[in-house]
């Protein structure tokens, strides 16, 4: 099995001391030392037991890519590697940025994430008076997880795809449960292109791509030449298939990615160069339902623990792909995968990976849970 690196990054004094403070660390903690092979072993384990074709990996501690590798195939057909430089199609991670487009715009007094869905479908229908763009960003609002207008096949405008969902049923008393609702993403992003007067992947192009010198990252595409896109596998019984993609966009999964962009947003997120510290806590906080209940999901990010310190984090699904990009600000460490096989479990890469660095420095691995 193939696989390829980069070298690791020198820390950048300045962000380290700003990391320092920001996580409010009294005093410096040991770091513990992770050899490149078991990292390896967790992955080519997984790779093997998932007839998975190619993973990429990045680990990022305060900010700065302390390993980034990729193992196995790109394109299985044409024997190409997988490499820290492999684009993939991220899916649902892609929703962090949505949130993240949508909470900017409230920074700029453009819209609030209290906003009735009304005042940007007005011919929404009175069910859903009441729904916020706070409860589209955490998955309350009782729509329903997918539309009947979408179509994997058929490129449509957003605002189609929202309003075949006018005639349906809530599925829940506004704000009293969790689902996972899809729909939600697409008005979220309908409604970034109506308030900024810009398509939403060229707002977020400019407002965080650009600037972050993201040059991999983009929306997904059939059509256009992708340098280094990578191809998504199903395994079937006893034999492996090329997935069959989405032609349509899909604003809950929008985006194309590397390990080594989302490293470079990894250390965004450490900044308040997007996001304010009080958008950064609003993005991070679970949402408390109406009979009080905090759900771990905020805007864009499920809210977790794992083995005593802050988990933030978020998977994806597409035809042919799995992802995790998995967060442990207080530790100040990130754990990002990217694969292209349809039964991988990137999740449990991840926290697997996590576990050899969050252990203590002289200390042995905790059980993962």
């Amino acid at each position: 099995m193939t696989f390829s690196s980069v070298p690791k990054r020198r820390t950048n004094p300045v962000l380290f001391i700003a990391l320092l403070l920001s996580l409010q660390i009294g005093q410096a903690q040991p770091v513990n030392p992770v050899s490149a092979d078991s990292v390896d072993a967790i992955v080519k384990t997984h790779m093997t037991s998932k007839h998975v074709q190619g993973v990429s990996i990045a680990v990022i501690r305060q900010g700065n890519v302390i390993l980034a590798k990729g193992y196995g195939l790109a394109n299985v057909e044409l024997n190409v590697p997988a490499t820290p430089q492999s684009v993939y199609a991220i899916a649902s991670v892609s929703k962090q940025f949505i949130a993240t487009g949508i909470l900017m715009l409230a920074q700029e007094g453009k819209l609030t994430l209290d906003d009735d869905v009304h005042k940007y479908y007005p011919q929404a229908p009175q069910i859903w008076q009441g729904i916020t763009l706070r409860h589209l960003l955490s998955h309350t609002s009782g729509i329903v997880r997918e539309a009947p207008a979408f179509d994997p096949a058929k490129i449509q405008p957003d605002s189609v795809v929202v309003q075949s969902a006018f005639p349906l049923p809530l599925q829940f008393p506004i704000g009293t449960k969790w689902q996972y609702c899809n729909v939600g993403y697409f008005a979220l992003a309908d409604i970034i292109r109506k308030v900024s007067g810009q398509p939403w992947a060229t707002f977020l192009k400019q407002r965080i791509f650009t600037p972050l010198n993201m040059t991999a990252t983009r929306t997904t595409t059939l059509s256009e030449v992708v340098p280094n896109r990578v191809d998504g596998y199903e395994w079937e019984k006893d034999h492996l298939n090329r997935a069959i993609p989405y032609r349509a966009l899909r604003p809950s999964g929008a985006f194309l990615s590397t390990v080594l962009d989302l490293a470079k947003w990894d250390a965004a997120l450490y900044t308040t160069k997007f996001l304010t510290e009080a958008s950064q806590k609003q993005m991070l906080t679970p949402f408390v339902l109406k009979d009080g209940t905090p759900y771990p999901y905020g805007l864009g990010w499920r809210v977790d623990t794992f083995q005593g310190t802050q988990w933030v984090h978020h998977g994806g699904s597409l035809p042919g792909f799995r992802t995790e990009y998995a967060r442990f600000p207080q530790a100040g460490l990130s754990v990002i995968i990217l694969t292209n096989g349809e039964e991988a479990n990137p999740e449990s890469i991840a926290k697997e990976i996590a576990t050899l660095y969050l252990r203590p420095a002289t200390g042995k691995a905790s059980s993962i849970k």
